[in-house]
């Protein structure tokens, strides 16, 4: 900064004048100190405050989280219960829906469906057959041949089970799997003769994993087929029973795959 002399003033005077503004400068000074600490201090408790706040979303994302594990835990024991108590009924087919629904997920997988964040379709795949309850066992278990009037009662069981589990909020998609199980790729199938990609790809998926283990399951007219011998007759329906990109999914999957898992489940 000059400091011009004017006429009039001496040294001592100009000397004054520049510690005034001087003075003044550091008065200015302190202040913007003073401010800038106030910020900081501010900016210091709003970072301790948003801190807090972030370990409080944290504790309740993780307790949510428990009590969504738990809830889908109770979700899994419930379905699994009904579905043991519709199989009880029947001594062939041991343990056909949780061996289906181990199939089925395995070539969801391979097809590329996220079955992790779906559960509801591993509850569709279990409870496939509830419907089956209304079914008397005069006719589910008879020997010969059913008459026509038995089979359209048998044929009836995807609706009993739809009407059953569909206003169950839990099963979400998984209920369509319970109605559409028996619907066929070329719209041959029932009850509501669904063709194509109208199926959906849950039951589309299921119809596979539910015939290989048909077909590799002892029967009391059949013996069971090896899983080299069901895989070329599934490949050998797809486009007619079966989903063809389904069963491309399912070729990808090897016979010692679901071998293990036949193994383990029983």
């Amino acid at each position: 900064m000059r400091y011009e002399h004017v006429a009039g003033q001496g040294p001592r005077a100009e000397a004054d004048a520049r510690e005034r503004e001087l003075e003044a400068l550091r008065a200015e000074v302190a202040t913007l100190r003073g401010e800038l600490a106030r910020h900081e201090a501010d900016a210091e408790l709003r970072a301790s405050q948003l801190e807090r706040y972030a370990a409080d979303l944290r504790d309740t994302f993780k307790q949510e989280r428990a009590r969504t594990q738990e809830l889908r835990a109770s979700y899994r024991a419930t379905v699994r219960a009904l579905a043991d108590a519709v199989e009880a009924r029947d001594a062939y087919t041991g343990r056909h829906a949780e061996r289906v629904a181990a199939y089925g997920l395995v070539i969801a997988r391979a097809a590329g469906v996220a079955v992790a964040d779906a559960p509801e379709l591993e509850f569709g795949f279990l409870l496939h057959d509830v419907g089956k309850v209304a079914v008397p066992d005069a006719i589910l278990f008879k020997a010969g041949p059913l008459t026509e009037p038995e089979f359209a009662l048998v044929r009836r069981h995807p609706v009993t089970g739809w009407d059953i589990v569909h206003e169950i909020a839990f099963l979400g998609d998984g209920a369509l799997v319970v109605r559409h199980h028996h619907e066929r790729w070329d719209g041959k199938g029932y009850p509501d003769g669904l063709r194509g990609e109208a199926i959906p790809v849950a039951a589309r998926i299921f119809a596979v994993a539910d015939t290989l283990d048909a077909l590799t399951t002892d029967r009391p007219y059949r013996r069971a087929t090896g899983f080299p011998q069901a895989r070329e007759i599934i490949v050998h329906l797809a486009g007619t029973q079966f989903d063809p990109d389904v069963v491309a999914a399912y070729e990808r999957v090897p016979d010692a795959t679901f071998r293990a898992l036949r193994e383990q489940i029983g």
